[in-house]
């Protein structure tokens, strides 16, 4: 079954030359980059015997950096059941956005 979310919170936190990571930000808080910022965003079931065999959340994880060649993203991508999204910049920050299984 899916882990909890804060175990996911102290993996992203981990990373190095992460300052913060933050789960559903709305908007109120003050992120001093390089910032993780995720939300659920969806689910995956796998059935067997008409039983939930395998289930686990996807996020939408973006990593928020200055520079472009930062090593973050990178790390992000490595963890286990992820893949790159898109990137995109806004207000000379670069974004990139992944989605994790966990």
């Amino acid at each position: 079954m899916a882990r909890p979310r804060s175990e996911l919170q102290t993996i992203l936190e981990a990373i190095p030359g992460v300052n913060d990571a933050w789960f559903q930000e709305d908007g109120t808080k003050t992120l001093n980059y390089p910032v993780i910022v995720y939300e659920r965003s969806d689910s995956f079931v796998s059935y067997a015997d008409n039983l939930k065999y395998l289930f686990m959340k996807r996020y939408t994880v973006t990593v928020i950096v200055r520079s472009p060649d930062s090593p973050i993203p990178d790390l992000v991508e490595q963890l286990p059941f992820t893949t790159f999204d898109r990137s995109f910049k806004t207000s000379d920050l670069n974004h990139f956005v992944f989605n994790l299984y966990f």
